[in-house]
């Protein structure tokens, strides 16, 4: 696409479909990403990294020793015992909110609700959304991936490498 076409495009998604530019992202970069998407298949880590622009939410677990009487409650899907600590990156990868002290038997969806309703609790900007992964759904300001869309297909992918790095620096 030329120069004077892409400029047109921004300018009707500008008028006609009310695109608006943020803080962070103005309405050409957001109608790049989305034409690179399209134009070479894609995938949302990939963006992320070329672009820098993807917030992202995640829960992990922290092993914790607990009464015999609250275990139940705290046990993973896998037999551990641990709390479900729900995180949540900005684009400059920094921490905005984390949320601690859920059951490891929690899903991440009620965590993430939960988040929402509290008085002080998570916000999502206008016109933003956040990555969030399979155990989540689709709503607004949460972009969640396709069901049964393997995204990270390969081991020793660049992306992998770095989401298994932050993973583990913040365990720390």
């Amino acid at each position: 696409m030329d120069r004077r076409c892409f400029a047109i495009l921004c300018h009707l998604l500008r008028t006609i479909a009310g695109l608006t530019s943020t803080e962070v992202v103005d309405v050409g970069e957001m109608v790049v990403m989305f034409l690179h998407i399209l134009a070479h298949d894609m995938k949302s880590c990939v963006i992320q990294r070329e672009f820098m622009r993807s917030g992202a939410l995640d829960g992990m677990y922290i092993k914790v020793n607990i009464p015999a009487s609250d275990r139940a409650r705290y046990r993973t899907c896998k037999g551990e015992v641990a709390t479900n600590v729900l995180g949540v990156c900005d684009t400059k990868e920094d921490f905005v909110y984390i949320l601690v002290g859920w059951e490891g038997s929690a899903e991440d969806s009620r965590i993430l609700h939960n988040a929402i309703s509290r008085p002080n609790g998570l916000k999502v900007p206008k016109g933003y959304y956040y990555l969030v992964d399979a155990g989540y759904q689709n709503a607004e300001g949460f972009l969640a991936p396709y069901r049964g869309q393997r995204y990270y297909t390969y081991r020793n992918s660049l992306a992998l490498k770095m989401h298994l790095q932050r993973r583990k620096s913040s365990s720390i």
